[in-house]
């Protein structure tokens, strides 16, 4: 029989979104079967710009078993249907990537051929027509997906949310010492490891403490003081592919419409978020400095907030990259401390989630082997690195040649995974998904769409329906999508319902 020996101590070093994500989940599926120990220290500040968040969260959420009415409430969540881009393609120009399927199944291929035959032959509307998310983001509309209608596009919303990052971590904290995590107050000083292997034996902190462990997860963000500064592990870097390495990000009050939707505008020399909350907008400028000055993008930034200002902006830095390894010996990198990719498609909360989840499923024993941490390693890069492809195409399929910054980005190499990609749909609008990665076609044929990419024909086997019955067809889904949206209540609307619920005396929803 064989006998291997478990893990006895799991030690989590840095909170934040990424620490206390991965110590609300541990904690929650490993069942106090090993000891769950989280070290942070009330001097180190996080970044607390991931506000913006994709679908997955949902299923992290229900996992844990969390109240979404709750949740809403306590983090200052809105709900958001996508994510709609300004001036990307050229001056002037919007489209929005939104989350959710387009039309409905048709015969032998998938809807976007159909449309895209249509569209070609100038008989159908642009594609946001024919998506249940994107109507109803442009009509300030929200629900949650309606079990009472299955045949209904009302069944098919997908959502994700916008939250405020620092009452995410404390809600998170709240939940994970409920399970059992015990959190340990101190700035770290020293890292000791064994001398045979190397690998982490413990921590000591400020006030002389030693905090030892099995299994260490690295969640001190941009430090990366275990994963870089004690194994130093190596960092892969993308800036010459993704050239933005500085944000200015600053909150502002709140004003007009409280929109279902993350807005992304270009800027001469990057992009400038806008994420509204129940309490505030969160805001930010990422942009490369290569092509601009600090003072320059700070300016643009304030000069660009639809509310008054509630603090002063602050400025980030950072290298677009990854780790060269996510785990190395016994610590395994969660979030900013392994790696970093530019929040444009909100992937920075689902990369701490999935991170978690692969690690659990290649869960060690105390042998560490490594065959485990190296199939580990070869997901997280392909995850990784297909996110960051799609990042790319966002500046590189572009018309704009109106500044140094979008000449560069639109001229520029391109990796050769997303060349083939481009190339694909270019031909017939097609595109492949390979081994579930994290965007879907649909996903690509929108940015590829809304950044002005035409392909040069559509899949063949839509002649098989007329031109005649597609038509009517498109229109019919068209008209459908039209009379949903005009019952659904304005986002605002729905989360007034959503605060009201939690008010004393209130039926729970």
């Amino acid at each position: 029989m064989t006998t291997q020996t478990p893990i006895q101590e799991l030690v989590i070093v840095g909170g934040g979104t990424a620490g206390w994500m991965a110590a609300a989940a541990l904690s929650r599926l490993l069942q106090g079967k090993i000891a769950i120990r989280l070290v942070e220290s009330d001097e180190i500040s996080t970044v607390g710009v991931g506000e913006s968040t994709i679908p997955m969260i949902r299923l992290f959420n229900d996992v844990l078993g969390i109240n979404e009415d709750e949740f809403v409430r306590e983090t200052k969540a809105t709900f958001k249907l996508g994510i709609e881009f300004k001036d990307w393609s050229r001056p002037g120009e919007r489209y929005m990537h939104g989350f959710g399927r387009f039309g409905q199944d048709l015969w032998t291929v998938d809807f976007f051929q159909y449309w895209l035959k249509a569209y070609q032959a100038g008989i159908a509307p642009d594609l946001e027509h024919f998506s249940i998310n994107r109507m109803a983001a442009r009509a300030n509309k929200f629900m949650r997906p309606s079990s009472e209608t299955p045949n209904s596009p009302l069944a098919e919303i997908v959502y994700a949310f916008h939250l405020d990052a620092g009452l995410y971590a404390r809600y998170l904290r709240k939940y994970a010492e409920a399970h059992g995590v015990r959190r340990t107050e101190g700035k770290v000083v020293e890292v000791r490891q064994r001398p045979n292997d190397g690998f982490i034996e413990s921590v000591v902190l400020e006030r002389g403490e030693v905090v030892a462990g099995d299994l260490f997860l690295d969640c001190t963000g941009f430090r990366g003081l275990l994963i870089e500064q004690t194994l130093k592990t190596g960092f892969e870097d993308w800036s010459h592919w993704l050239p933005c390495d500085r944000a200015w990000a600053v909150p502002c009050a709140l004003s007009g419409e409280l929109l279902p939707y993350t807005t992304a505008t270009a800027r001469p020399a990057g992009w400038q978020w806008r994420i509204g909350l129940q309490h505030r907008t969160g805001n930010g400028h990422v942009y490369a400095s290569r092509f601009m000055s600090d003072d320059e993008a700070a300016g643009i930034l304030m000069a660009n907030l639809d509310g008054e200002a509630l603090a002063d902006p602050k400025l980030l830095r950072f290298t677009a990259g990854k780790r060269n390894k996510v785990w190395n010996k016994n610590v395994v990198a969660v979030g900013l401390s392994s790696g970093f990719l530019e929040p444009l498609e909100s992937t920075s909360i689902h990369l701490i989630q999935s991170t978690i989840s692969r690690l659990l499923a290649f869960f060690p024993d105390a042998g560490f082997h490594q065959a485990d941490i190296d199939e580990f390693n070869r997901q997280c890069d392909f995850e990784v690195e297909r996110i960051r492809d799609f990042l790319i195409l966002h500046y590189h399929a572009t018309a704009r040649d109106d500044t140094p910054f979008w000449d560069h980005v639109r001229t520029m190499a391109v990796p050769d995974t997303l060349r083939r990609k481009m190339d694909l749909y270019k031909a017939h609008g097609r595109v492949v998904r390979e081994n579930e990665e994290l965007f879907t076609p649909i996903g690509w044929q929108q940015v590829l769409h809304g950044q002005g990419v035409r392909p040069v024909g559509y899949n063949p086997l839509v002649d098989l329906m007329g031109d005649k019955e597609l038509r009517g067809i498109l229109g019919d889904i068209e008209r459908v999508i039209g009379k949903c949206v005009d019952v659904m209540p304005t986002h605002k609307q729905f989360i007034e319902a959503v605060a009201a619920a939690g008010q004393p005396g209130s039926a729970r929803r």
